[in-house]
């Protein structure tokens, strides 16, 4: 018996039961369905946290403070202040840093603002005109902030979509009207446009103003704070080795700050933010996938039943097409192919029903943000490739056995 007969064999036998093929298939269909929407989610994530922080800039460092030490307790990164405008400054004009295309200051601090009856707790940035293309940030009215504004220490802001939103509604432009920090009025001269959430926190919750403000306006240039920056971005130029101008740009700080031992700030790109949140990302994704696999396991092991059952109610066929001249590894082939088209049959509606799950989650919204699936071909060939194999693996049992029946037993059997 040729692969071609014994196929015609295997689907004539699953047609003869249908309602118990169908039962049989259904453990994989949940199987494969969960496996996919699940792995959709994550891989969904994946691709958004990418995508959000690759929206932050291009070819980016950023450099921060390095972390306190109290009671030999070691506190995160960034809770020292000792990175200030002037190490921007001096890494703006270092002739050390040839692959360093821009450099932006970022100080931060989260104030309550107030306009009219309104007010909300926003974070205010105090940033340089280089910010917006550095950072990649849209005016979707009015103008970001100047160099003639850093100059004159102007009291003016550029507004976040939803700090915009929330001070004076949809129907009235936030433009040449004045919001209140810390008891100070601030013309209004720009708002951006949305960006949504980033690893970097809601980039739409933001108010910014000029640097120079932010030090003696909000802040006192001679205090701690007022000398400190929380980021300096560095933008290095496109094709450059991000790994040498990062130590370029350690080196710098390195002499300035007369280090020695251990460095008092870190720089990192965003490479590396990347990598780390795939790799946490991937192995969500990963457990995910573990915990749709069960479903599988458990319809690998309905399919190994149920062909036990089948072997039982087909014994003296068997043993008739044993008496004809079936060889062994006819009747091996023919249960196989049954529990593979089980299997197989199974993956596919289970691919359809995940492929499905997925659209329709990814019509969800999750604060405001819709929940992003992505069905990538890996992950529809491990879906079904593993569905086949479970059915390959758990008819192997049945089809030996039913392989290594005695023809003379089996016609005798009732």
């Amino acid at each position: 018996m040729n692969l071609l007969e014994s196929l015609k064999v295997s689907l004539r036998a699953l047609a003869a039961h249908k309602m118990r093929s169908l039962l049989t298939m259904l453990g994989i269909v949940i199987g494969v369905a969960a496996v996919i929407s699940l792995m959709s989610i994550g891989r969904g994530v994946e691709a958004s946290i990418t995508e959000r922080i690759q929206g932050m800039g291009s070819n980016l460092l950023f450099v921060r403070p390095g972390a306190t030490t109290t009671g030999g307790v070691r506190a995160q990164q960034g809770s020292s202040a000792t990175l200030t405008v002037q190490d921007a400054k001096a890494l703006a004009s270092s002739t050390g840093l040839p692959s360093i295309v821009q450099v932006a200051p970022e100080m931060a601090a989260f104030q309550q603002i107030v306009a009219g009856r309104q007010n909300v707790r926003s974070r205010i940035m105090g940033v340089g005109p280089e910010y917006a293309a550095l950072r990649n940030f849209l005016v979707a009215e009015g103008e970001f902030i100047t160099q003639q504004n850093m100059d004159a220490k102007s009291l003016v802001a550029v507004l976040g979509s939803n700090v915009a939103f929330n001070l004076f509604g949809p129907d009235n432009s936030p433009l040449g009207q004045f919001i209140r920090i810390r008891q100070r009025n601030f013309r209004v001269i720009g708002v951006l446009a949305s960006k949504g959430g980033t690893s970097m926190g809601m980039e739409d919750d933001m108010v910014i103003v000029p640097l120079t403000t932010m030090q003696t306006r909000i802040y006192s240039a001679s205090s701690t704070q007022g000398n400190s920056v929380g980021t300096i971005y560095l933008q290095v130029a496109e094709g450059a080795d991000i790994a040498a101008a990062k130590e370029e740009a350690a080196q710098v700080l390195r002499e300035r700050h007369r280090i020695t031992a251990e460095d008092d700030f870190t720089i990192t790109s965003q490479e590396d933010i990347i990598g780390t949140l795939r790799q946490v990302t991937q192995t969500m994704t990963l457990f995910l996938g573990a915990i749709a696999g069960i479903s599988l396991l458990v319809g690998g092991i309905g399919i190994m039943n149920i062909m036990l059952v089948s072997i039982t109610e087909r014994t003296r066929e068997i043993g008739i097409r044993k008496a004809v001249g079936a060889k062994r590894r006819d009747i091996l082939l023919q249960f196989l192919i049954e529990s593979a088209m089980l299997s197989l049959t199974g993956g596919l509606v289970g691919l359809a029903l995940g492929w499905g799950g997925s659209v329709l989650l990814s019509t969800v919204n999750l604060s405001g943000q819709p929940l992003r699936t992505t069905v990538s071909p890996d992950i529809i060939i491990l879906a079904i490739g593993v569905s086949v194999a479970i059915g390959l693996f758990f008819g192997i049992y049945p089809a030996s056995r039913a392989a290594s029946l005695d023809p003379i037993e089996a016609l005798r059997y009732e």
